[in-house]
């Protein structure tokens, strides 16, 4: 069973991810993509509430996970989705990093396992803080 881990913002799915944007730059990642969902299905004239994607890595994390298993290259760079559900409220998921660990066979308590749960526990947290 993947474990998910959602977290609720105080904020407008836009405004939230330019906070984690911000957030990743100033902790010295690389935002490599950003997804709006709800834009795509518009394109093809289709409706989806505010719904983005963010894939960011920094390479000090990910290499050293893909050195134990480089099949674990299938999973980064990592990904946080913001979305707005049918009540209005807005939402960041992600991934555990230890699933990572259970897919690529990658021990859970791997040191860089922990960082990169702090990390992204951090950052997100930045995301939606209240000020």
């Amino acid at each position: 069973m993947t474990q998910l881990i959602t977290k609720p913002s105080p904020h407008s799915v836009d405004v939230t991810l330019d906070r984690l944007e911000a957030a990743i730059k100033g902790a010295g990642a690389v935002v490599f993509a950003r997804v709006d969902h709800a834009k795509g299905a518009a394109s093809v004239d289709q409706v989806l509430r505010p719904t983005q994607m963010l894939m960011f890595g920094n390479p000090m994390l990910g290499t050293p996970l893909m050195q134990a298993a480089q099949t674990a290259g299938l999973d980064l760079p990592l990904r946080v989705v913001c979305y707005q559900n049918a009540s209005g409220d807005v939402h960041l998921s992600y991934h555990a990093p230890t699933e990572i660990a259970a897919t690529h066979s990658v021990p859970s308590d791997a040191e860089i396992l922990i960082k990169m749960t702090g990390a992204l526990d951090n950052l997100t947290n930045k995301a939606i803080a209240a000020d």
